[in-house]
């Protein structure tokens, strides 16, 4: 069972930043802004899936992430609409400024 999924004005922008403070959850937010629905395996198939388990849920939680049931497996896609609505241009500046972090590297 998912757990309920915050409202858009539900969504706090503290929760936002800290989910997306993370590495690895950024690297999901950036496969997830492609717009489409992905199960969980196909996100970042070189992470275990028990560790990914709680950074799903920290960015279901933030608002960051819709989760819906599909048969056996979860599909997860980006809460742009939301998160552009609450935020205007703070996604597309963790997601440029993260394309160019990995450039530097």
């Amino acid at each position: 069972m998912i757990r309920a999924h915050p409202e858009r004005t539900q969504i706090q922008l503290a929760n936002v930043l800290t989910a997306m403070g993370n590495p690895l959850r950024l690297r999901i937010v950036q496969v997830l802004a492609d717009g489409g629905e992905h199960n969980c395996g196909s996100v970042l198939p070189e992470v275990a899936k028990s560790n990914l388990t709680h950074h799903w849920r920290v960015l279901r939680d933030a608002g960051v992430i819709w989760q819906r049931p599909s048969g056996r497996e979860l599909l997860l896609s980006l809460r742009r609409e939301d998160l552009d609505a609450r935020f205007p241009g703070l996604l597309d500046s963790l997601l440029a400024a993260a394309r160019r972090d990995v450039a530097v590297d």
